[in-house]
């Protein structure tokens, strides 16, 4: 195990088994069209998140470590693998007009993004403002 690997933790195969977030894998480009509609009765967010980077794993275990949001507020959280799936990720940029950044939160509401926010900008308080 690397210096950084000591600092930032994890690696390629990283779990989210024991997050205490509620993420849906985004794993198939028409799950963003879903996404979208979904914005219409709640909040949803979507985390693009580098697995071989570590600021990219700082900021998810910092989100997590903080997220406490309770199970039933009126927001989906998803999840993008941006390694393994680049062609949503391009999906999302063109669908949204967000330029891509990694890591990156980008929340909708209404099929609107209300916010969108990359790299140590990155918080739970970002999704709280709009619930």
């Amino acid at each position: 195990m690397g210096i950084f690997d000591k600092m930032f933790g994890g690696g390629e195969n990283e779990s989210n088994n024991q997050s205490k977030v509620n993420w849906r894998p985004l794993t198939d480009i028409s799950e963003v069209e879903v996404a979208e509609m979904e914005s219409q009765q709640q909040l949803v967010a979507i985390l693009k998140h580098s697995t071989r980077c570590g600021i990219s794993r700082m900021v998810l275990r910092q989100f997590e470590n903080s997220y406490d949001i309770p199970e039933d507020a009126e927001v989906k959280l998803y999840f993008l693998d941006l390694l393994s799936h680049r062609d949503i990720s391009n999906e999302i940029a063109d669908r949204f007009k967000v330029r891509h950044e990694s890591p990156q939160l980008i929340i909708l509401q209404q099929k609107e993004v209300v916010h969108h926010s990359s790299h140590q900008d990155i918080d739970v308080n970002n999704i709280k403002e709009f619930l």
